[in-house]
């Protein structure tokens, strides 16, 4: 019995993320044909960036002072105390801002979409649009969408600045590596195309925060117990999506990178 609910939650899974996949297909069509509900998508922003900057900033900022304390002790004891900067800043810049900073969102704003969304497909909003002639891609899934894509960037790059600072802070106060060594290593080691490619990375995970969030709301039946588990499933899939597809940009990204840390 238990072997069969699981294989059939499985197969609900998987339709639902071959949903996604038709939405995000449907979601570019629309936005080449220039169909963006302007308002929504400025309240979305709003939604995404201001109001998330907080939680975010102070992840990146611990994230950063821990990642300090891990490495510096040991750089030290290999002679290596120079390059610590330069090395938080190459694994803020590629990895731990982009992917930390998307998970905070998939959790935060994420799951409000697929709750929010959830909620009007059981309560019957969704089917309202329709009969009002307004299409619910053009009026919900596309200033979402579009205010990830948009913001998770920014946040990005305020997230690795935070992080470069607390790291900053612990190295300074707490070993011997001063603050213009730090700031030297930072600069000989990161280039622009670090920066570049967290953008790129966060602007892809923005999007499949977005379409996931809206998707599984729009799939979500049962009540209110469906919107849990829509809410619920739409955060794992994210965070899932997030890691897989991390994986595959950096292998784009770097594969061909030679290491200049030493």
């Amino acid at each position: 019995m238990t072997q069969t609910k699981s294989t059939s939650n499985l197969s609900q899974w998987f339709q639902r993320l071959l949903s996604a996949v038709v939405l995000a297909g449907q979601v570019i069509f629309h936005l080449v044909s220039g169909k963006i509900h302007r308002r929504n998508t400025i309240e979305q922003m709003a939604l995404v960036g201001p109001d998330s900057l907080f939680i975010a900033l102070l992840t990146a900022s611990f994230v950063g002072m821990v990642f300090t304390i891990q490495v510096a002790r040991e750089f030290l004891n290999f002679g290596a105390g120079s390059a610590v900067g330069g090395v938080l800043a190459i694994a803020l810049a590629r990895e731990l801002a982009p992917v930390l900073t998307a998970i905070v969102l998939a959790g935060r704003v994420g799951s409000a979409f697929a709750a929010e969304i959830g909620t009007m497909q059981v309560t019957e909003q969704i089917d309202a649009l329709y009969i009002l002639k307004t299409d619910p891609i053009d009026y919900l899934v596309i200033p979402r969408v579009l205010a990830c894509c948009i913001m998770l960037p920014v946040l990005t790059l305020l997230s690795f600045a935070t992080g470069m600072i607390g790291g900053m802070l612990i190295a300074t106060n707490f070993y011997p590596i001063s603050q213009t060594v730090f700031l030297d290593s930072v600069r000989s080691l990161v280039q622009t195309w670090d920066l570049i490619t967290a953008s790129i990375k966060a602007l892809c995970f923005g999007g499949l925060i977005g379409v996931i969030g809206c998707s599984w709301g729009l799939t979500t039946t049962g009540g209110a117990k469906g919107v849990g588990q829509s809410t619920t499933t739409a955060v794992v899939t994210s965070l899932l999506a997030i890691f897989t597809s991390n994986f595959f940009l950096s292998w784009l990204m770097f594969r061909g990178m030679g290491s200049g840390v030493f």
